[in-house]
């Protein structure tokens, strides 16, 4: 009887997402922003996911991985949230219209993911600080206004 009744859990229980381990997922570091991310982004639940030092909320509309290659320098846009600085993936922006944003100057980086159909906006990147900001920033982002001619 407990086995048809587990059986029929796992049978009505979501499966998990995949999502892919980034390449340095096993830095230590990545522990403890998993154990930052909160249960809850803009009103979306977080969901199971199946890959090492990652996370994901509102069926996977918005994904976290950690322990991703950092950005080298880039032309992409580079914007300070609160002090954390995240570089936007342009040419994915232009292909599927997801926003894949990485953290720029820390290490390991954090990449995070909004599907563009989810209508969530940047707006994740404010709570998601919190899970990133305790890595060291290292270096900052420049616009080319900062930089003598």
């Amino acid at each position: 009887m407990a086995l048809a009744a587990a059986g029929g859990w796992y049978a009505l229980s979501p499966s998990a997402y995949s999502v892919e381990a980034a390449p340095f997922a096993d830095d230590p570091a990545c522990s403890d922003v998993l154990s930052k991310a909160p249960r809850t982004l803009l009103g979306e639940g977080r969901d199971e996911v199946d890959g090492k030092s990652a996370a994901a909320w509102g069926d996977a509309s918005v994904v976290l991985r950690c322990g991703v290659e950092p950005p080298s320098s880039t032309l992409d846009v580079c914007v300070d949230v609160d002090g954390v600085h995240w570089v936007l993936d342009e040419k994915r922006l232009d292909s599927d219209g997801d926003k894949v944003l990485r953290t720029f100057g820390r290490d390991p980086a954090v990449e995070v993911t909004i599907d563009a159909k989810s209508g969530l906006s940047g707006d994740a990147l404010v709570v998601l600080n919190r899970t990133v900001e305790k890595i060291p920033q290292k270096s900052k982002c420049t616009d080319l206004s900062d930089v003598p001619l």
